[in-house]
């Protein structure tokens, strides 16, 4: 089918309609990441917290997100996606409702477990919804506009929260933000109907049930991807801006510039990775291994140090273009591994690789900075993202099999 069909086709209005609704949320989830992060400055001063003690709000987010995302899978086959879809936006409402009237260390932990709570089932969620409404040939368009709307969500955070907590007051900026969820929570209402999905049936004898699913391999090999290569990530948004000063002594503004254009870069790489997934939907673990290995060779040239600052700089805004093109055949990898009847739990299980990842890079890799290593901490985060390659190939490979043999 081409691309013109694909996009043009008579039941375009329906699957555009839920590709939206759903990327609307899916940019609320990650708007909902660095609430708490982007305050950490001025809670210092008010609260008189140490960085130590505000990472425990980061750790609790993602633990709560990371152990709430697995078993949400569960809930969202058990009762359809929509419901568990509403019950996570009144969690982020209340959570930023409590982080507006936090006093200290308690209250922001308090915060950071609701938001936690209410993040964790938006993939699962997103995933199930995504893969039982939107038509076969124009899944790998949602996939590309389903990332894209998670970056937009990163990048529209820091510039509502501080300029509103620059001109009202801190407190104010958590108050709006539970304003926006809360409007996010009467559209999705609105439009509850587009977004039911069919619970998993007990009484159908092809659908794995329960546990079953956490039998097939190629599930913990998509867990593992997730967590080797969002480890990477996560090197590029903690670290990144500070390695790039100490290695090169570029200015503040130029490394967290190089940072603002990785994500641009890998933004516009999703909506390019939407029509390679599509045109290449049977080699989705090819395309995703080869924009891997591009990203963890920018990397690495990066630690070398033979680019200079102004070519490190822009090899590493490069980076997130390769990884963005290879997201949506990413999501479509994972859509062929997971067993019939089970999307919510596989995807649960699967993505809260992405927490798990978040939560352990920060420690493992700040040591490494403690100690000056900064080419090092470039070079093990690039051989982290080469390690996730061979997950994805094994998935792929194995995928291959399975549909052979049932063929």
């Amino acid at each position: 089918m081409s691309i013109a069909t694909a996009l043009w086709a008579p039941d375009k209005r329906q699957d555009w309609l839920v590709i939206t609704l759903v990327g609307v949320g899916h940019a609320g989830s990650h708007f909902s990441h660095l609430l708490l992060p982007l305050m950490f400055p001025i809670f210092t001063e008010v609260f008189g917290l140490g960085y130590a003690q505000l990472g425990l709000c980061v750790t609790t987010f993602f633990v709560v997100s990371g152990i709430g995302q697995a078993m949400s899978g569960f809930l969202v086959d058990r009762v359809g996606a929509i419901w568990v879809l509403l019950c996570s936006l009144i969690c982020l409402v209340l959570g930023c409702l409590v982080a507006s009237f936090a006093d200290g260390l308690s209250g922001l932990v308090a915060a950071a477990f609701l938001l936690g709570l209410g993040n964790c089932s938006f993939h699962p969620i997103d995933f199930s919804i995504l893969n039982q409404k939107v038509s076969s040939h124009r899944i790998g368009y949602a996939y590309s506009a389903h990332g894209l709307c998670g970056n937009l969500g990163w990048a529209v955070a820091p510039v509502f929260m501080l300029t509103i907590a620059q001109t009202f007051g801190w407190r104010w900026s958590y108050l709006a933000a539970g304003l926006v969820f809360g409007l996010l929570l009467v559209l999705l209402w609105t439009y509850r109907t587009e977004l039911v999905t069919p619970r998993s049936s007990h009484h159908d004898s092809n659908d794995v049930q329960g546990f079953e699913f956490m039998m097939h391999p190629t599930v913990w090999w998509c867990f593992a991807f997730f967590v080797f290569s969002t480890v990477t990530l996560s090197v590029v948004q903690s670290f990144g801006v500070s390695i790039l000063q100490r290695m090169h002594e570029v200015s503040l503004w130029a490394a967290n510039a190089s940072l603002t254009g990785y994500m641009v870069c890998a933004a516009a790489g999703m909506l390019l990775g939407g029509i390679v997934s599509t045109r290449y939907a049977s080699q989705s673990d090819r395309v995703v291994a080869s924009c891997m290995f591009v990203g963890a060779l920018l990397i690495a040239l990066c630690a070398s140090g033979w680019l200079g600052a102004m070519g490190s700089m822009l090899a590493l805004a490069s980076t997130g273009f390769a990884i963005g093109i290879g997201g949506p055949s990413r999501d479509l990898l994972i859509r062929g591994a997971t067993p019939k009847g089970s999307t919510g739990r596989v995807y649960g299980l699967v993505y809260s690789g992405l927490d798990v990842g978040f939560a352990v890079a920060p420690v493992a890799f700040g040591l490494l900075m403690d100690r000056g290593l900064y080419a090092m901490t470039l070079l093990l985060a690039a051989c982290t993202l080469l390690l996730s390659i061979g997950f994805a190939l094994a998935v792929g490979h194995f995928s291959r099999l399975k549909a052979n043999a049932v063929g």
